[in-house]
């Protein structure tokens, strides 16, 4: 199995849904959702990647990292890579259906844990959905993380419980659904979320976080971490890039829990420039859609340790021995 094998069969199962384009920027599937497109005119989506390709990084080769080590601990665990795989679900309203739902959160979490990192599972407008997700966790001895949908408040201590009894590693919450019309969803206050926060033991991330003042609401709810998203541009038209709000969020955050940040992240480099910009860890979607339709498990392995074997050139190419030697330095 290569890239090359993987993206043909990809194009195959995904006709209709996703053109696997040779760049993966939102301008061929503008306004395509459901499908792999960003919401309206696909500025969100467009933005994403727009934001990130700006940045340029300084070539330094004249030092001692010469054998990069890219591993992290997250929510306990010791992984090989900053590299998570976002959570989506619904492959029959976005993708679809050549693969059903266990057999896409198979190749997800099984992927993610053979390259030596964690994957997500979602949720969906059919419940079902998400304790698809949850039991394929649970196969993996709970070695994924479930993201629920911010929905009615007595459903999401439902799914929160269902997490628990799976033994996961962790939970979450996508915030930035809150206006999808297909489910029955919302904004959250602060009041609800340190309810729902409170009521578990499980580390709670909070995706979905734009802007400094929500990334402080995260902090006061006790989030255990957060996601900077705009929801690969598939709910609002026009957010900015995550890139160019990633600065100030984990400035304020400053350290006190992990920042993860998904939107536009195609290759190791562009992992590079987000640790750079203040990240922990980054998560992908759309290229782990790809892969996992084109190879399964395999695919997304495949993938995901390229997208690792970038960023270890990349950081030997600017002098970082570990992830925290990637700092703002490194870009121009």
């Amino acid at each position: 199995m290569n890239i090359k094998t993987v993206r043909q069969t990809a194009r195959e199962k995904l006709k209709g849904y996703c053109r696997v384009c040779p760049e993966c920027n939102g301008k061929a599937c503008a306004g395509e959702v459901p499908g792999m497109g960003g919401m309206g005119t696909g500025a969100s989506f467009k933005n994403n990647v727009e934001a990130l390709a700006a940045f340029r990084i300084n070539l330094r080769t004249m030092h001692s990292a010469k054998h990069p080590d890219t591993q992290i601990k997250l929510f306990g665990q010791e992984l090989k890579t900053p590299i998570l795989g976002a959570p989506i679900m619904g492959n029959n309203f976005n993708m679809g259906g050549a693969l059903n739902e266990e057999e896409w959160a198979e190749a997800v979490i099984q992927g993610c844990l053979t390259s030596g990192t964690l994957g997500c599972t979602g949720d969906a407008p059919d419940p079902a959905m998400y304790f698809t997700g949850i039991d394929v966790i649970a196969k993996a001895q709970g070695r994924g993380i479930p993201i629920i949908k911010p929905r009615e408040q007595d459903e999401v201590l439902n799914c929160l419980r269902r997490a628990e009894e799976a033994g996961a590693l962790a939970v979450g919450m996508d915030v930035d659904t809150a206006g999808l019309v297909s489910m029955k969803v919302g904004p959250k206050s602060v009041e609800e979320m340190k309810a729902i926060i409170s009521s578990t033991s499980l580390p709670f991330i909070i995706k979905g976080i734009m802007t400094v003042s929500e990334a402080e609401m995260a902090l006061e709810v006790g989030a255990s971490a957060i996601v900077v998203s705009n929801h690969g541009g598939r709910v609002l038209d026009h957010t900015p890039g995550t890139a160019e709000v990633l600065p100030e969020i984990a400035a304020v955050v400053d350290g006190r829990i992990p920042v993860i940040v998904d939107g536009g992240v195609r290759t190791g480099v562009d992992v590079l420039k987000m640790l750079a910009l203040g990240a922990d860890a980054v998560m992908i979607g759309r290229p782990l859609i790809i892969a996992g339709y084109g190879g399964g498990a395999d695919g997304v392995a495949l993938v995901l340790r390229r997208i690792t074997n970038e960023l270890k050139q990349a950081m030997l190419l600017t002098g970082c021995a570990t992830l925290s030697d990637i700092n703002i330095d490194v870009l121009f």
